[in-house]
Order: structure tokens, then sequence, then C-alpha cells
């Protein structure tokens, strides 16, 4: 069925001169081919090359070669096709096109350079050739994807394929439970092979969930459906009692074509399927019906006149059918073939086309309808697409769900492949510790995002916590506990589609002792603040703002050396440049209050201090007398401890009047 909508893009590139010049077997090759017959026609053409030996049979041999080129490549069987065309050339056929259509398949080979070569060999014959200039920018676009593919995972779906074609898979509707899809295989309605495709005319087939939702083997469609015709490519209404279906109609001795029928769903089994009328055009074929999610319109495929050339999608209204056909019109539609249409919403729409650059064969693209009434199209990407034919697709949960590819076989034959698209897994992680760098108990912490999400959680007794995350929101963090300050944190997880883990720590302030602020600077002997301390002061301003119900004592102290008159100024001096600063930021006056200790407290040393300076013993207060029993550069650093900033909670009640 897929392969009766697989004709060359243009007319001119499928016209050529059948004609008997060889004897009744040459005629009867091009009447095969004519007749669409393209698996029985590439036969008989491979009898009349192989005895084309003489050389002045060379013209004659290079005709019969394009000719079995044309039937490969409708065959999907690229490889087969390029080495026919490639035979064409070498005998000199005389039309171009032999070059063009050798492009054709070289790229959905996957032979990309080789590709771009013969589409350049072509251009220079015929400039501005559209099929050609979007061959070439579908390899590059091919060759640059290798080194950045999308993050969907690929696989194929054995369970539901067979040693012939297995295609266009849909589900039934939305409870998930069951496949429809096109299949060749032996065990399919009838006995005769197709002179088209050389294998079992397609069926539709169904696999069905089991109670533990895997799904079991597939087997033929229940009812009146399948014959010993070609039906397949299948849409539901929404509530999956009609279908819509592909339907070969095949004469003896005339051209194969393909209508649109439906068929109702009575206990389980489908009727006899009954052909939808769409127009008089008798002459046209219709095909890859696409009910939408409203069920109001039916997509489909056509090449009937009006279109872009090859095939277009179209629609029609299923209510009010009478002056409703409409095509989709140049955003969706090339001079190419545009096919296998899925809508997944009233504004997105899924389909297949060679018209659009790609990486080879069909590609599946994504079309959001936009705000002018446009649409945007985007190529899916890698894995999704791939060198050969990429179609049919069907949406279950989420991003995931099945399509259909004939990548990786020789034959051509299409199979079912499954897809999805993990969630990302964005995550921010870390700790919440005290100023000694010790777990903070029963520490809450909060986040909020702009998209709207809140979340909460209590820090384990290590202190450690993770949060989910959404790409490209901006957070706000705040963590907090009993006998604590709070601490506020801000921060974007970026857009890149790949996982991350962000960490962010908080350091609480205890309400109940000093604290020390790390990386205040002074010039010597002097109360003015060095620039290199504004990162510090600045955190400082923050922690007010975050805990807007406190007051508190700025303190500042001494080494030993000195007159205790003049540390106690000095320090003074000191502590007060940290409030001025303070209030210079902002911070309201009457929460601030200024005290120079001089070297009246000596510091006593913490866990921290201790890992920091192993050379002091956790509990020991740095007096002159303990400090005048080290050695001098012990002395040294007992001297620079002492002479810190730091802040004490006075109250936690303030109110701003």
């Amino acid at each position: 069925m897929k392969r009766f909508f697989l004709n060359l893009i243009t007319a001119t590139l499928t016209v050529v001169a059948l004609t008997s010049c060889g004897g009744p077997k040459l005629a009867t090759a091009n009447e095969q081919y004519e007749r669409g017959e393209y698996f029985d026609a590439q036969k008989t053409y491979r009898k009349i090359y192989n005895k084309l030996t003489k050389k002045e049979e060379r013209a004659q041999r290079g005709e019969v070669a394009y000719k079995m080129g044309l039937c490969y490549d409708r065959l999907n069987q690229s490889a087969r096709a390029s080495a026919a065309f490639q035979n064409a050339i070498r005998y000199g056929y005389p039309d171009s096109t032999a070059v063009l259509l050798l492009g054709k398949n070289l790229q959905a080979e996957g032979k990309y350079s080789q590709a771009i070569k013969a589409y350049e060999e072509y251009l220079a014959k015929v400039p501005g050739n559209n099929f050609a200039e979007t061959g070439i920018i579908g390899c590059k676009s091919a060759m640059a994807a290798k080194g950045s593919p999308t993050r969907y995972v690929v696989k194929q779906s054995k369970l539901f394929n067979s040693r012939r074609a297995d295609f266009s898979p849909m589900y039934l509707d939305r409870s998930l439970d069951r496949l429809y899809f096109t299949t060749t295989n032996e065990k399919a309605t009838g006995s005769k092979h197709s002179e088209i495709t050389g294998m079992k005319k397609g069926d539709i087939w169904v696999a069905k969930k089991n109670e533990q939702g895997q799904w079991q083997r597939p087997e033929p469609a229940e009812g009146e459906l399948n014959t010993e015709l070609d039906e397949g490519i299948i849409s539901f209404t929404p509530d999956g009692n009609t279908m819509y279906l592909t339907k070969a109609r095949r004469e003896l001795n005339s051209n194969t074509t393909t209508e649109i029928y439906t068929s109702q769903r009575s206990d389980a089994k489908w009727s006899a399927p009954v052909k939808f009328e769409i127009t008089a055009d008798t002459l046209s074929s219709y095909g890859h019906p696409a009910v939408s999610p409203d069920g109001n319109w039916l997509y489909f495929c056509s090449d009937m006149p009006g279109g872009s050339g090859g095939k277009d999608i179209w629609r029609i209204n299923l209510k009010e059918r009478a002056g409703s056909l409409e095509n989709l019109g140049g955003f969706i539609n090339t001079d190419g073939d545009e096919m296998f249409p899925y809508m997944r919403t009233d504004s997105i729409l899924y389909f297949a086309s060679n018209g659009h650059p790609g990486f080879g064969g069909l590609d599946l693209f994504k079309a959001t309808l936009t705000k002018s009434g446009g649409w945007k199209v985007e190529n899916m990407g890698q894995p999704v697409n791939s060198s050969g034919d990429d179609f049919g697709i069907t949406f279950g949960e989420g991003e995931s769900g099945f399509f259909s590819s004939n990548r990786g076989d020789g034959r051509g034959y299409d199979h079912i492949f499954s897809f999805e698209l993990p969630d990302l897994k964005i995550m921010i992680s870390g700790w919440v510790l005290d100023k000694d760098e010790e777990p903070v108990p029963g520490a809450v912490i909060r986040i909020v995002g702009n998209d709207g999400s809140n979340q909460k959680e209590v820090a384990r007794d290590d202190g450690s916590f993770r949060f989910p995350l959404n790409r490209g929101v901006t957070y706000v963090m705040l963590a907090g506990a009993k006998g604590y300050l709070n601490a506020k944190q801000e921060f974007t997880a970026d857009n890149a589609e790949e996982d991350a883990e962000y960490n962010v720590d908080f350091i609480l302030a205890s309400i109940n002792k000093p604290v020390v602020i790390d990386n205040i600077f002074y010039d010597y002997d002097k109360a003015t603040l060095r620039p290199e301390s504004k990162t510090a002061l600045d955190e400082m301003v923050q922690v007010m703002r975050d805990n807007p119900h406190i007051t508190i004592e700025m303190a500042s102290h001494t080494d030993r050396h000195g007159s205790e008159k003049y540390n106690i100024n000095l320090s003074q001096r000191r502590a007060q440049s940290v409030i001025d600063y303070l209030i210079k930021s902002g911070v309201a006056p009457d929460r601030l209050q200024a005290q120079g200790y001089g070297k009246a407290r000596p510091k006593t040393i913490t866990k921290k201090l201790a890992r920091e300076y192993p050379q002091f013993t956790e509990g020991t207060e740095l007096t002159p007398e303990y400090i005048e029993t080290l050695s001098p550069a012990d002395r040294d650093a007992a001297d620079q401890i002492n002479r810190r900033t730091e802040f004490q909670v006075l109250s936690t009640n303030y109110q701003m009047y």
C-alpha cells in the first residue's frame, strides 16, 4: 500500500520513452512498468539486460539499466537502484535524469558525499532544479545531524514485525490497548503475490494488550476487512467505531490506483469496507486517511489536480462535505510527495515527505499551526529519521508511540519501530549546614519556580536534599531551621536537551551564637574597608533581606597586640564601617548596632577552625597566654583568627513602622 504512493517527485522524473525497442519481451516489461507492476517488471528487465552483451547493444543496455533502476527505486531497493543508474550512465544513457536519480538513491543509502556529487553534476546540466538543490540541503543536514541526534530512543518492535513488510501502525482509541497496522506477511489473505511488490497483498492486523499491559502477538483484524486485494493505512474516529482505510483498485491490464473506504465496528468485528466518495474524479489516487482528534476532518493524500505537484495532503469536512475540500497549501505541500498525515491535536500535524529537506527517502516532519494561519514545519531529526523511508507515525502516552521505517533492510521492506522521548532528569541537590559545616537538624528547603511549581522537602540527617526541576525555569530557594537564620538563593535551569544536576549549598547562621563574616578586609591599622570585602558585605546585606525581622550587633575584634584603649577604638570604628555599608545598601539603621571589643574576647576554636588549622584543638581559647606558648608561625595564625568581624542576632521580632 505504501508503494502505491511512492512514485517519483515530479512527472518529469518519470517520463521515459517506454517504447518497444527489443522485441516482445521489452514490450512486456514496459507494459508491466506502466501498470505499476514494478516487481514483475524488474525481473523482466533483468533478463533482457543480461542478454544484451554485444558492443553494438550498449545504448540499449543503458536504456534497460535505467528502466530497471526505476523499478528498484519504486521498490525502495536503493542499493540496487544506485547500481542500475550507474550502469545506465556508464553505457551512455542520454537522459541526465539518471544522474539525479542516482543522487536520490545514494542519499537513501546514506552515502551523502557521493549523493551531493551526483546532485551537483545534475545541477551543472539543469541549473536551479529544486529536487537536486533540496537533496543537497538534506544530505548536509544529515551529515551535521550525526553529531547531534535528538533524545528520542528508537527500537525495532520485533513482536509486531514479520519477515515481510509491516507498517503504518495506528492506535484504535485513547485506551491505547489495541494497535492496528498493515502487513504483507505470508499469512495475509489470498494465495497470490503482488505484481507490484513481490509480497503478499496487504492486510490489516491488530495487536492487543493483555491484563498485565503486555503486547500480545498480532492477529488478522476480525470481520470482513481483509480480502485478496490490498488493504491498509488506517485511521479511526475518536470513538473507535469507524475505520477509514486505503484500498487498492486492481483491474486486469490497467493501472493500479487507491481509494479510501470506511468500515464499521460491531461486537469487535469490522464490516466489509464501503467506498468513501471524495470527488467525482476517478483518475486520481486517494489514500492515507487520518481523522482529526475532534472527528470533524479527514486528512488524506492525493495526486488530484490543484496540488503543488507529486502527492499533496488535503482535507475534507466529515460533517459538511460539500464545498469543504481544501489543499493544506505551500507550507506543507511541495513539488515532491507529502503523505501519511497524522493529526495529533487540532494544531499539530505529523506527516512524511520527500519534498522538504530530509535525510533520504521519506522523512517524518512535525508541523505546528501558527497564529497567522501558516505552519511551522520541523524535521523530527535523527534517530527518528534515517537515510531510508520513515513514515506512518502514531502517538501513545506523552512523547512515545510507533512509526514505520525501511532502514537497514536491503530488500526495502518496512518494519514497525517504537520511539520514546525520555523525560529529562534535571535535578538540584546540595547540603544545609551551619557555619561550622555541620548538618542543620530539621532544615526545611522550599523551591518555587516561575512556572508555578512549588516544592518543599526536609533535609536528611546528613543535611542533604534533592529536587527535580524543569528546563528553562527560574527558581527561588529558601532554606531555614529553628534557631537559624533563613538563607535564599536564585538560579535558572538552562534549556539544554540533556540531563543535568545542579548543586546549591546553604550555610545557615545560628541565632544563638556569634557568626564570623569571612573575607572582611581593612587596610593596616585603619578602619577603611578594602574593595575585596564587597562580596562578603553584599552577602550580609542579603542575610538581612532574607530575615527582615532580626536585629543584629556587628562586632569587630583585634589581636593581642597594642593597648586596650587603642584596640577598642580601632575595633569600634571597623564595626561602624560595616554598619555604614549595610545602611547605605538599604538596611534600616535601627536594626543595626556596632560594637568594638578590641582584644577582650579571644576566639574559641570550633570544629571548622580545627579542620582548617589542625595545629589547634577544638575548644581551645586563643588567649594571649596560650598564644605565647606557640611557635612564631602558629602565633601569626592565632592572631589572624582573633582578628575578625562577626555578627550576633539580638532579636527576632523587629517590625518596621
